[in-house]
């Protein structure tokens, strides 16, 4: 059985290697869910090695942050993500996706990739801020100390250290303040580093 499992997993990374971006792509919008999670694979790693070649394909990632199957979701908010932090295209129509995959019930790994990106788009101006910092709030209180809570934070600090207006700034210090003082462990240094981010002296 191992040695089954073993086949069939260098069989699926064959397939992924021979597979070029242009077929990945056009397999996101494909009937089969296997394909469609090989194709996902190929393109978030495209995007970690170099996401403009991902730009002209903008629109087909963010149709697919509507398939079924997580993989193909997280894997494609995390390709939107550094696409959107290189601002190779324009990614932000992919906030209604990202909105409906933050809230996902089944999958942590989806909320945390869905979480990145909203961060990622409001980091871009004042208004994108202002647009986006609702839903980035309501998350942090609904999966605070969560498993993927850690990296929400993290997220956060980009966030912070990004073109926010004023008033989403001191909204993420108001939110923030209580943990920094209180918490512990991560939460608690975390959270410091938001508020430092967003220009807080954090004594």
């Amino acid at each position: 059985m191992a040695k089954k499992k073993t086949e069939e997993h260098k069989s699926t990374e064959a397939e992924e290697m021979s597979m070029s971006l242009e077929e990945a792509v056009e397999s996101l919008a494909g009937a089969n869910r296997r394909r469609r999670q090989e194709a996902s694979r190929v393109v978030a790693q495209q995007a970690l090695d170099d996401p403009k070649p991902l730009a002209d394909y903008a629109e087909q990632l963010i149709d697919a942050l509507f398939r079924p199957e997580a993989q193909t979701r997280w894997e494609v908010l995390d390709a939107l993500t550094c696409m959107c932090q290189a601002q190779v295209a324009d990614v932000s129509s992919a906030a209604e996706g990202a909105e409906a995959a933050l809230f996902d019930e089944n999958a942590a790994v989806v909320r945390l990739a869905a979480f990145r990106l909203l961060a990622a788009l409001g980091a871009q101006s004042p208004a994108a801020s202002d647009e986006h910092w609702p839903l980035l709030n309501e998350a942090i209180q609904c999966y605070h100390g969560d498993t993927e809570y850690r990296e929400m934070l993290v997220a956060l600090v980009d966030f912070a250290q990004g073109d926010i207006s004023s008033e989403t700034r001191d909204a993420l210090v108001e939110r923030m303040s209580f943990d920094a003082d209180n918490g512990r462990g991560y939460i608690r240094s975390l959270s410091r580093d938001v508020l430092t981010a967003a220009g807080v002296k954090v004594s």
